[in-house]
């Protein structure tokens, strides 16, 4: 008899993605989909990564494999973008991987055995759900609130879930799906714990660039004296609106971390080539682009939150960082409604598609009303999507208020 493992049959479908079938037929339907559901920002790419695609041929006539690694110029290039920002980095503390959803699972199969847990802020990532169940490792969630904007709990009562099977605390800095940013002082805490109980921190710092404070990001590479107990987990997609690159990093100051990693990165080959230059010729960005980006991502943030919290029954927390908020709808289940609103629903021939958010939380039954709501998108089309929702709120069967 043929069977499916236990692992294949517990990983979840992605919260992001699994309604795309329903996006799908709205669209042969001619019904127009305003994509609130993934973080993949209509911004433009830096114009120099076109130009190094365009060159290659005068630099190559075959692509061949890369050091597993990494390309060697590649990652001394991106040391120093580490450095310019503070963070204290060579080279041989970074390998590249195939994007950030290889540098997470990596970090875990590093340092974790099947059984061991890992504490996370909850709402978080839905993707950790998967790497977890791939790796047969328990998430341990520490509940935040939409009531209080998602704020990092005191990072004393982080320290109560931690048991003896404990090896890590993961973070996302800014946060996806919240937009939460933690302040250089619970970072500087959760030094001291990790510290403490000999475990490690793995910071997610893929949203590093879309602060909007004017306090500068402060990365767990920074935190002192925790060199061996930090991993950080990046990646190009973001930062550079460069989503389909698929190109990321792992960073360790951890001598026996990064040979592990580098045997991971063996067992693969190496990350894709062209991923690589393209990447490598984006360090060379300059300062303007971040930060009229910022400009626009704060200008979209302002008016998405506004907008929403103008309708009625609708409340979403204002996010200080990244390029999300969560929503809490007047609806019964959004994952129900989010299906309506596509199979069933259109206005002037337009609907939205927003991520349920219970696919965020380990807890369950938490979420069961809330959206992660992407605000990527311009400005026009954010009014459009929001009306959209307005006006599918009104009719919608499974209105709660």
């Amino acid at each position: 008899m043929l069977t499916i493992s236990q692992k294949a049959q517990k990983l979840p479908a992605s919260a992001i993605r699994k309604l795309v079938p329903y996006a799908d037929e709205a669209k042969k339907r001619g019904i127009k989909v305003y994509h609130l559901n993934i973080g993949q920002p209509d911004i433009a790419s830096p114009k120099l990564v076109f130009d190094a695609l365009k060159n290659l041929d005068s630099k190559m006539d075959h692509i061949s494999y890369a050091n597993s690694a990494g390309i060697e110029s590649y990652r001394k290039g991106l040391a120093k973008y580490y450095n310019n920002i503070g963070v204290d980095v060579n080279f041989k503390n970074i390998i590249i991987t195939s994007s950030g959803s290889e540098a997470v699972p990596m970090a875990i199969s590093i340092t974790c055995d099947p059984g061991d847990e890992i504490i996370v802020m909850e709402p978080f990532y839905t993707n950790y759900n998967s790497f977890a169940v791939l790796n047969q490792v328990k998430l341990v969630p520490v509940p935040t609130t939409i009531e209080t904007g998602f704020k990092v709990p005191p990072i004393e009562e982080v320290e109560k879930y931690i048991t003896p099977k404990t090896k890590a605390i993961l973070i996302c800095n800014p946060g996806n799906p919240t937009g939460t940013l933690y302040p250089k002082e619970s970072l500087l805490k959760l030094g001291q714990i990790v510290k403490k109980h000999n475990i490690y921190l793995f910071s997610d710092e893929v949203y590093r660039e879309f602060c909007y404070t004017d306090t500068p990001h402060f990365s767990a590479l920074q935190i002192p004296e925790a060199e061996k107990n930090v991993i950080v987990l990046d990646s190009v997609s973001k930062r550079y609106s460069l989503c389909g690159v698929r190109i990321g990093c792992i960073v360790s100051r951890n001598d026996e971390i990064m040979k592990c990693a580098l045997k991971f990165a063996q067992s693969r080959l190496c990350s894709p080539v062209l991923g690589q230059i393209v990447a490598e010729a984006a360090l060379d960005t300059p300062k303007e682009y971040f930060a009229k980006v910022k400009e626009e991502y704060i200008r979209r943030r302002d008016l998405m939150i506004e907008l929403l919290n103008k309708i009625p029954g609708v409340f979403t927390p204002k996010p200080m960082g990244a390029f999300y908020t969560v929503a809490q709808l007047p609806v019964d289940n959004s994952e129900k409604f989010v299906k309506w609103i596509l199979q069933e629903f259109n206005y002037n021939g337009e609907t939205v598609m927003m991520a349920p958010a219970e696919g965020f939380y380990a807890t369950p039954g938490k979420g069961i009303n809330q959206v992660r709501i992407a605000y990527v998108l311009k400005t026009e089309d954010i009014k459009a999507a929001v009306k959209c929702l307005e006006e599918a709120l009104k009719v919608y069967p499974g209105r709660t208020i």
